[in-house]
């Protein structure tokens, strides 16, 4: 079994897992490679299918490739999509110009607390990966929330051996993560494998292509003439550059992610 064929069954495992042992569950999608990938692999763990709604979080920021892309996607694989939004804080004005946190919180994190209540999932299967950034290296595959939707980073359990506990109390909602060994060279060498098409914005167009998409004010473009998922496997061997480094949110402060983790942020 191949490095990526390995990751992959674990992966499978873990879908399967969380399936047969959490209640209502969704996928998040928030239109970047990794999620992609993710919902590639839930189609993998049960046969072509896609047994829970993919969720969106719109922030009303994103990128208009970015929403052409997800609706074209989902209407092709015939998927049930919920896209949700904070409208009231939208109509209230909020956006980047607040601050990023600020902005953040309030049109992701408290987004996605209210439409887990609305919705009433259980677990929520996320595509994050430990080596994205430095909160996510403290996750669990199998990821308590409680019921105020915050994350007790410093009291995990022990994943040992490939057992995940999955027994949580009723009323708390469980993050899966089935991607978190991934590495982004992993998701791109899985992308050139399996041809996952990926949004276009991730291949260069004038000699710029973006690594990580977010929203429009806030995911900015790197250098590079990389146009195929294989190029950019090569790109990657050669750069040294963190993989959010044109995040704005991070730049704003060096622990963003891990704050607004604590309170709910995928």
């Amino acid at each position: 079994m191949s490095h990526l064929e390995a990751l992959e069954a674990q992966s499978v495992y873990v879908l399967r897992e969380a399936f047969r042992s959490l209640g209502k569950l969704g996928l998040l999608w928030s239109i970047g490679k990794d999620s992609t990938v993710l919902l590639w692999l839930s189609r993998k763990a049960f046969y072509g299918h896609c047994p829970f709604p993919l969720i969106h979080v719109d922030t009303g920021y994103k990128i208009p490739e970015m929403i052409a892309y997800r609706d074209r996607v989902t209407r092709e694989m015939g998927l049930e999509l919920i896209v949700y939004q904070n409208s009231a804080a939208l109509q209230a004005g909020m956006g980047p110009e607040k601050g990023r946190l600020a902005c953040c919180k309030a049109l992701k994190t408290d987004a996605l607390a209210a439409m887990t209540k609305a919705y009433g999932f259980e677990g929520l299967i996320v595509g994050v990966r430990r080596d994205e950034e430095g909160s996510r290296s403290k996750e669990r595959v199998f990821s308590e929330r409680d019921r105020d939707d915050s994350w007790d980073y410093a009291n995990q359990p022990p994943e040992l051996w490939g057992q995940f506990k999955t027994d949580f109390p009723k009323g708390h909602h469980i993050r899966v993560h089935p991607i978190l060994d991934w590495t982004e060279m992993d998701i791109w060498r899985y992308i050139e494998k399996e041809n996952i098409p990926v949004s276009d914005l991730y291949f260069s167009r004038g000699g710029e292509r973006y690594r990580s998409l977010g929203c429009a004010p806030c995911a900015g473009t790197i250098v590079s003439e990389a146009r195929t998922a294989s190029e950019i496997v090569l790109e990657l061997a050669r750069v040294s550059a963190p993989e959010r480094a044109t995040r704005a949110q991070d730049q704003e402060d060096a622990y963003a992610l891990e704050k607004l983790r604590k309170d709910g942020y995928m």
